[in-house]
């Protein structure tokens, strides 16, 4: 089952005087936060409460956000290490791309033998490359993001890989 709202960031702290938040963004790039106009905070009993956005702009790999609700200084540092969620209908997406946290859990098979491969643990980014985790027969197989490896990705069908020889094979011993 698809989650509703996924996290978006955490705030990091005040900047100004005017109720700004610096705030780490937990997305592909800071800039998905500029097209969005509301984020979410989660409550105590796992409802979610709406907060419209009144400014966003990129400051480095953070983002400088103003709050509804929020215009002080003290104001802005009650919400330090605050994470806020995004919900998946207010993120922008190309055409054909897919949320990483619908990737987690999707089947890997072998692009040509259809053999499967396990599934999908964790999906990160390590020096500008993405790179896939994926669960094998008890253990982890890391998979860069690269076209001559990965042949496709699908919501539907999964991720179809080309992996080269002793990629998943049995470790050997030491």
């Amino acid at each position: 089952m698809k989650k509703t709202y996924l996290e978006g960031g955490r705030i990091c702290t005040s900047h100004g005087v005017r109720g700004l938040v610096k705030a780490e963004h937990l997305c592909d790039s800071p800039r998905v936060l500029l097209d969005v106009k509301k984020i979410y905070f989660k409550e105590r009993d796992g409802s979610y409460t709406e907060r419209g956005l009144t400014s966003a702009s990129v400051m480095g790999q953070f983002v400088l956000m103003g709050i509804e609700g929020i215009s002080s200084r003290e104001e802005a540092i009650a919400y330090r290490g605050k994470l806020f969620y995004l919900h998946r209908d207010d993120i922008p997406l190309a055409e054909g791309a897919m949320l990483i946290a619908d990737m987690i859990g999707l089947p890997v098979y072998h692009a040509q033998s259809g053999e499967s491969l396990g599934e999908i643990a964790d999906v990160s980014d390590v020096v500008g490359r993405r790179i896939y985790t994926v669960k094998y027969q008890g253990r982890e197989v890391l998979i860069p993001d690269v076209l001559e490896f990965i042949k496709e990705i699908s919501e539907d069908r999964g991720m179809a890989v080309l992996p080269i020889p002793g990629l998943f094979d049995a470790a050997d011993e030491v």
